[in-house]
């Protein structure tokens, strides 16, 4: 049995778990109200402090969900995405559009990475 690694643990849930030589992060969103740009960069900064925390960087991602509140802002969030994500070790990706926690956050990312 493998052992399970909690990272950044609350009452509700961990921001990161390492298990199996696998790296899951929770939803990451950015500062409440500011513009996609600022929360997109807000989130891929968290993104890359846990998987630091975790032991692995941005170039182990094997999959990322994006979850925007109106896809019509996707062009500016790949804006940002783009200019963060390693070329040659670009994960899959699936992008939707979906209610988030309130109607202030514009994205929210989850990735997985290996170890």
């Amino acid at each position: 049995m493998s052992d399970i690694k909690r990272i950044q643990t609350g009452p509700r849930m961990s921001q990161a778990v390492i298990a199996n030589g696998f790296v899951f992060l929770a939803g990451q969103v950015g500062e409440p109200g500011t513009s996609v740009t600022e929360q997109t960069r807000a989130v891929l900064a968290q993104i890359d402090a846990l998987l630091a925390e975790a032991g692995t960087d941005k170039t182990r991602i094997v999959s990322a969900q994006i979850w925007m509140a109106d896809m019509a802002d996707f062009a500016e969030m790949n804006a940002v995405w783009d200019a963060w994500v390693p070329q040659g070790h670009t994960p899959a990706r699936a992008t939707g559009e979906s209610a988030l926690a309130t109607p202030d956050y514009k994205v929210e990312i989850i990735v997985t990475a290996v170890l």
